[in-house]
């Protein structure tokens, strides 16, 4: 099936009504076609069952959609790539930044904050670079660095995850801090005392916010 023809079964299925409604949802940054996630998610699923067969990225797909003004066409490539994200390849790192940093916000960053994560779980020699991120200017890179480990589990690298928060306190932006409160949360479900632990120890450089997310289940 040919991956393009999902953009035309989007227009074709525009409603522009909700397409207003879910643009002032995201503050009017985006344009939408106005197609809700159950439907996109219909649309695209015998498209992206077929290309798994490829058993490769297509990124000149990917590009098209991150380039187009409708907002689902980025979703529909940031699932893509979650589809598939098991043939990613290291090369692929900086591509999936490139993604990260152009037509940002929370919405598509934190799709793609754990198909980087998967990435880097293959690939050990890329934490170097995940690390440079959690101190980046750019807030999304720094989300993306947070929140790459999110449902890792007992897997998690609490040493590089206790690196990249560090990074990330005393800081003052919305997005990080809530990524923070994310992160501690989701991993004390697997180790509360580790979170416990870490608030303890950083609580006077933490966000109110921060400390409130992640203590939610300890």
């Amino acid at each position: 099936m040919e991956l393009f023809n999902i953009i035309k079964e989007l227009e074709a299925r525009a409603d522009t009504a909700r397409a207003l409604d879910m643009s002032r949802y995201m503050k009017n940054k985006f344009p939408f076609f106005g197609i809700q996630a159950p439907i996109r998610d219909e649309i695209c699923k015998p498209y992206f069952k077929d290309a798994k067969k490829e058993k490769k990225i297509d990124w000149d797909f990917v590009e098209y959609c991150w380039q187009h003004e409708k907002r689902e066409c980025q979703y529909v490539a940031a699932h893509y790539l979650k589809s598939l994200q098991k043939f990613l390849e290291i090369t692929d790192f900086e591509k999936l930044k490139k993604l990260v940093i152009k037509k940002s916000w929370w919405d598509t960053v934190d799709i793609l904050d754990r198909i980087i994560g998967s990435l880097i779980y293959r690939d050990e020699t890329l934490k170097k670079e995940i690390l440079k991120w959690s101190v980046d200017d750019n807030i999304w890179l720094r989300r993306v660095a947070i929140d790459h480990q999110l449902l890792r589990k007992e897997k998690t690298d609490t040493d590089l995850l206790e690196k990249i928060l560090v990074n990330n306190l005393n800081y003052t932006e919305f997005f990080i801090n809530k990524a923070i409160g994310w992160a501690l949360r989701d991993y004390s479900k697997t180790n509360p005392q580790w979170v416990k632990d870490f608030i303890e120890k950083y609580k006077n450089n933490m966000a109110s916010l921060s400390i409130r997310e992640a203590s939610k289940y300890i």
